[in-house]
């Protein structure tokens, strides 16, 4: 297991990479996707968010409510809350990622703490240390998110 720094939020990653795939720079792209699932927030980026999830009916997104999101259709409805200009992007960061590259090379799996802080009509609107895994698969060259899952630990 190798230890990298990838420029994510200051925050470490622990990178698992398969025996026959030793692709620090995949991981690299990989961590800029994920982070980027919550960074496009920043400049209200939907073209940015649009291109890293996949664009069909197998897409799932479960939040740390009661909330699923399946598939991409649903996936844009859901979105159209953050055009709300009274939603405003204050910062994220990733801590603890660890990304693991499958023996193919064209899945991997992800694990991190997540600290996605915003505000909506000037009160906070924040998730913090919110557990977060997900996968990612590679489509056409360019990585894409297939599935991910946040969660509160339970006090």
């Amino acid at each position: 297991m190798s230890l990298m720094m990838v420029i994510i939020s200051c925050s470490q990653t622990d990178t698992t990479v398969s025996d026959n795939i030793n692709n620090e720079a995949e991981i690299e792209i990989i961590g800029s996707t994920i982070s980027s699932n919550i960074g496009w927030f920043k400049n209200k980026d939907f073209d940015l968010l649009n291109s890293i999830v996949a664009h069909d009916s197998n897409f799932i997104c479960v939040h740390p409510t009661d909330k699923v999101i399946r598939g991409y259709e649903q996936f844009l409805s859901n979105s159209e809350v953050f055009k709300n200009p009274d939603f405003i992007y204050v910062r994220h960061e990733l801590k603890d990622l660890k990304i693991t590259l499958s023996k193919t090379g064209d899945v991997a799996w992800y694990y991190c703490v997540l600290d996605d802080i915003n505000s909506y009509k000037g009160q906070p609107a924040n998730w913090e240390n919110v557990r977060w895994t997900g996968v990612l698969e590679k489509r056409n060259g360019k990585w894409v998110i297939v599935q991910h899952h946040f969660s509160f630990a339970a006090e």
